[in-house]
């Protein structure tokens, strides 16, 4: 899919890209907007578990490339999403342990875009983020990646503590990166895991950490007191590249 595809205005473009299964992100609707077509989108869009946000028509007009988005505005993924299990698959056929990312929260763009880059470049099996207070696979995370989300698959996902319960019946094992914890140079990062990033400011929310079996921490020299996100990842996940190649 090209990405000037992503923005989709009008309310037939709008459900027609629902109904032939496009993944649509997320569906702005003219808040207080009753009649027929409309009230189908928004169906369809909870079928789909799509993100609904009601807003005003300024913010619809200013949204609008077309200016003729007749009350409805949905957004795209830029690529189709995976599934957890196609990433499982991949490690099989490589005959690799799994190597999994998982992402709490990344609200950046660009963060997600050099983040899935990364996990490219490293080997993952997968890129898992949430539906909820993320970004999606948008253009700008599309062209950041620069060429790896046609390679690496990513899966959007309602619930990852959820998802970690079920990896962890199947061998996985999760660490997190967090100031508080073990110096990585110091654990054992193989066999199949799973790599926990959090987010930007927050980082890994408390829910999620709980369900980390591991907490590693990066040791820092400098003068301020955390690394960028998606450097984060890469720093970690070399780690875990270094352990893996070393037996």
């Amino acid at each position: 899919m090209r990405y000037e595809e992503l923005t989709i205005e009008g309310r037939n473009a709008v459900l027609e890209a629902f109904r032939s299964g496009k993944t649509i992100d997320k569906l702005f609707v003219l808040d207080g907007c009753q009649d027929g077509p409309v009230r189908t989108i928004v169906r369809e869009a909870k079928k789909h578990d799509t993100i609904i946000s009601y807003v005003a028509k300024e913010r619809l007009d200013q949204l609008s490339e077309t200016g003729k988005h007749q009350g409805v505005i949905a957004y795209a993924a830029a690529y189709e999403y995976a599934q957890v299990e196609d990433m499982l698959k991949l490690a099989q056929e490589k005959g690799e342990p799994p190597f999994l990312f998982l992402l709490d929260g990344i609200e950046d763009p660009h963060n997600l875009g050099a983040i899935i880059r990364t996990a490219n470049l490293a080997g993952a099996h997968g890129v898992i983020i949430p539906k909820r207070r993320a970004v999606g696979l948008t253009a700008t995370v599309a062209k950041t990646s620069a060429g790896a989300l046609n390679y690496t698959p990513v899966a959007k996902v309602t619930n990852l503590t959820a998802v970690m319960e079920e990896l962890k019946k199947q061998g996985l094992w999760f660490v997190c990166a967090d100031m508080g914890g073990e110096v990585m140079y110091r654990m054992n990062l193989t066999g199949p895991i799973g790599l926990v990033i959090g987010n930007e400011g927050e980082g890994v929310g408390k829910l999620v950490r709980e369900h980390c079996d591991m907490t590693a921490s990066i040791p820092m020299k400098g003068d301020i007191d955390s690394l960028n996100a998606s450097v984060a990842a890469g720093v970690l996940a070399y780690e875990i590249v270094r352990q893996r190649m070393a037996q």
